[in-house]
């Protein structure tokens, strides 16, 4: 497969072997930004094989020699079920038998065979490792929460609005040598598992007590959905989940799940919708300052949560799976501002 940045797609080559039809190869290739020796290749395969060959090949090699023989992957793999044998028993094993293999090779094909672990085999031989779902059964059973950070974005726009080399960035750059604070802003993410409402604020930190308060507004928030208990919060291990603060505002009555570290699809549901929220707002646009960010998250709330369709909705929006009538009303945002308004959802 072509790289983004290779001169030659199919059409390319088949240009650049029409024109060194009537043309010499070197000035061909010169013309096309190519070294000779790259359109000689192409000319020849077109020789040898036509239009055909202009096309990419896999990198696989016709022959692998040293290759293990496919019975033997079947003889490791009845030893390792039938007698739960190590890898280092079977490569005796096999040695004894006349084929010499090295023990890595035999964990190699163990691990691709999805063995590599004696205790996920059951006596039978089968695998005891089912995947499982995080399923949540009713509208506030599971919340899961998580921080994107993201850069700050400097008055005027940042690269992605002028460019690397633009005379903007090189201002922005001087400043922050000079010793301007770079900022980052931390958008806090709530999801419903249940209905994907979900709720995000852009605030300055992740610290316990920055996280702390944003749970407590994101009860109100979904208090006024008709979500009135929130059973339990699943989040990762991160210090402002561990803090003290945020396990008061957690309170007795609802269950704290940490994920397992370095596991992040155990909080799958907050990181798909982290990069959807990427993807659709934060760099589906260009915006001139933070500002403007931070006005668009809170009109990102209305047409994700009143909107969108989500496919676990069944392509409705997630307001459509809360089991309470629900009508719009302008109130005052439970964020960090005072003076922003944004649209909610209250119980009729």
């Amino acid at each position: 497969m072509s790289h983004r940045n290779a001169p030659l797609s199919y059409e390319g080559r088949l240009r650049l072997v029409r024109r060194c039809q009537r043309r010499p190869i070197a000035h061909v290739a010169a013309e096309m930004g190519i070294s000779r020796a790259c359109a000689s290749k192409w000319v020849n395969r077109w020789r040898r094989h036509g239009d055909l060959g202009l096309h990419d090949r896999s990198s696989t090699p016709h022959e692998s020699p040293n290759a293990t023989p496919a019975a033997v992957i079947a003889q490791i793999e009845t030893w390792r079920r039938d007698n739960k044998w190590s890898a280092q028993r079977i490569t005796h094993e096999l040695a004894d038998g006349g084929f010499e293999i090295n023990r890595r090779t035999v964990t190699r094909h163990l691990d691709r065979l999805g063995l590599g672990r004696r205790r996920f085999l059951d006596p039978c031989g089968d695998s005891n490792r089912k995947p499982g779902k995080i399923t949540a059964r009713w509208p506030g059973h599971m919340a899961h929460l998580d921080v994107k950070k993201v850069g700050r974005i400097p008055d005027g726009g940042g690269w992605r609005i002028h460019g690397r080399d633009s005379d903007q960035h090189r201002t922005v750059d001087r400043a922050k040598t000079a010793g301007a604070k770079r900022g980052y802003v931390y958008l806090h993410s709530i999801v419903d598992g249940f209905s994907r409402l979900a709720y995000t604020e852009p605030l300055p930190d992740e610290k316990g007590k920055t996280a702390a308060a944003f749970l407590a507004r994101a009860k109100v928030w979904f208090a006024a959905h008709g979500i009135t208990h929130i059973h339990r919060v699943v989040t990762d291990n991160g210090a402002c989940y561990r803090s003290g603060d945020f396990a008061r505002i957690v309170a007795n009555r609802t269950r704290h799940k940490k994920t397992k570290p370095f596991t992040p699809k155990h909080n799958g549901k907050v990181e798909r919708y982290q990069r959807i929220l990427a993807e659709e707002l934060l760099y589906a646009r260009e915006y001139a300052r933070e500002d403007e960010r931070s006005a668009a998250i809170g009109v990102w709330n209305i047409h994700h949560n009143y909107h969108r369709p989500h496919s676990a909705a069944g392509g409705q929006p997630p307001a459509s799976r809360l089991k309470t009538g629900v009508r719009r009303t302008a109130v005052r945002s439970l964020g960090s501002r005072g003076d922003r308004n944004t649209w909610m959802i209250r119980r009729c």
